[in-house]
């Protein structure tokens, strides 16, 4: 069954910090249990993303990479 995504970035092109402080504004506009994905060409949101999630209590669902595009999916915490 596939998750349904509430909510889209796109923050490719971005270097650190920008796609994390990005991350952080839009996922204060959900709702709590909602999705979020991101998409991101940073190498460092591979490490950047999975803290904030653990830092901030929010679900990392998802994570992959495909020719250097980096996609996440992010449930922002209840």
């Amino acid at each position: 069954m596939p998750i349904q995504i509430d909510a889209e970035l796109d923050a490719s092109g971005l270097f650190c910090p920008e796609p994390v402080m990005m991350l952080h504004t839009k996922v204060r506009d959900l709702a709590g249990g909602a999705v979020l994905k991101v998409t991101a060409t940073d190498p460092s949101t591979q490490r950047d993303i999975p803290k904030f999630c653990v830092f901030l209590e929010h679900q990392l669902l998802d994570s992959s990479e495909q020719n250097g595009t980096y996609t996440y999916l992010i449930r922002k915490k209840v």
